[in-house]
C-alpha cells in the first residue's frame, strides 16, 4: 500500500502565527507569507461583497490544496484571515461598519507558485463560471507584518473592543507606535460562525507596529 504524503497544519507547525493565549499580549515577529487576497469594502454581516470575497477564496484556496496533494505535499488549508482599516480611522474605532475597508485572505505555503495559481483559477472558473468576475480581483502575493502584538479574543465580533484596547495598550508600553493605513489591524479567524456558538468563539486579534 502506497504511503501518504504527511499532512502539514500550519497551526501547529507556525504556533507563534496560529495560536495565542487569551489572558495576555504577546509580542510576535511574524515573517513574511503568501497569501491569496482580495480586497473590499463595508461591513461583513451586511455586504454583498464580502459575502462574494469569500465564496471565492475558499473554493481557489481548497483547488490549490489538491493540486499540491496531486504532486504529493498534503496540508490543512489555513484559517481565513482578515485585514481592516477605513479611509477615516475614526470611522473603524466608531464602529462605522459601512465604511470599513477590508483585504480578507488565505495563507498559501511557499511551495506553492505562481503557475499553480493560475491553474487553480482556470479550472474553477470551469467548475464556477459564475465566478469569473469575482476571481479577476482575486491577488497571489507576499505579506510580512514583522513585528507585531497579539491576543485571543474569545467571544463575538461585536465584543472586540476591550481585548483590541489591550493589544494597543501593551504596544503604547512598549514605546510602540502604528499608523491604521500602514499598519493594518490583523484578525485571524479560528472558528467557524455559521457552527460555533458566538460566545466561544475564537479569533486572534494582531497589531504590527513600529
Amino acid at each position: 500500500m502506497m504511503n501518504m504524503p504527511a499532512k502539514v497544519d500550519f497551526k501547529k507547525n507556525m504556533k507563534e502565527c496560529y495560536q495565542s493565549s487569551s489572558k495576555e499580549v504577546v509580542l510576535v515577529d511574524v515573517p513574511e507569507m503568501q497569501f491569496l487576497m482580495i480586497d473590499g469594502m463595508g461591513s461583513p454581516g451586511d455586504s454583498k461583497e464580502y459575502q462574494d470575497a469569500l465564496a471565492t477564496l475558499y473554493p481557489i484556496a481548497f483547488k490549490i490544496k489538491f493540486l499540491s496533494k496531486a504532486k504529493g505535499k498534503d496540508y490543512v488549508v489555513p484559517p481565513l484571515e482578515g485585514l481592516w482599516w477605513a479611509d477615516n480611522m475614526d470611522d473603524f474605532v466608531e464602529g462605522n461598519r459601512d465604511k470599513w475597508k477590508w483585504t480578507m485572505m488565505i495563507m498559501t505555503p511557499d511551495w506553492i507558485d505562481v503557475e499553480t495559481f493560475k491553474k487553480a483559477i482556470e479550472e474553477t472558473k470551469i467548475k464556477k463560471p459564475e465566478l469569473s468576475d469575482l476571481l479577476l480581483k482575486l491577488r497571489f502575493e507576499k505579506y510580512k507584518e514583522g513585528k507585531a502584538a497579539q491576543i485571543m479574543h474569545i467571544g463575538p465580533y461585536s465584543e472586540e473592543g476591550p481585548t483590541i484596547q489591550k493589544v494597543h495598550d501593551i504596544i503604547k508600553k512598549e514605546g510602540g507606535k502604528f499608523d491604521g493605513h500602514k499598519n493594518k489591524h490583523h484578525e485571524i479567524y479560528l472558528s467557524d460562525p455559521r457552527k460555533v456558538n458566538p460566545v466561544t468563539m475564537k479569533t486572534i486579534i494582531r497589531q504590527p507596529f513600529i
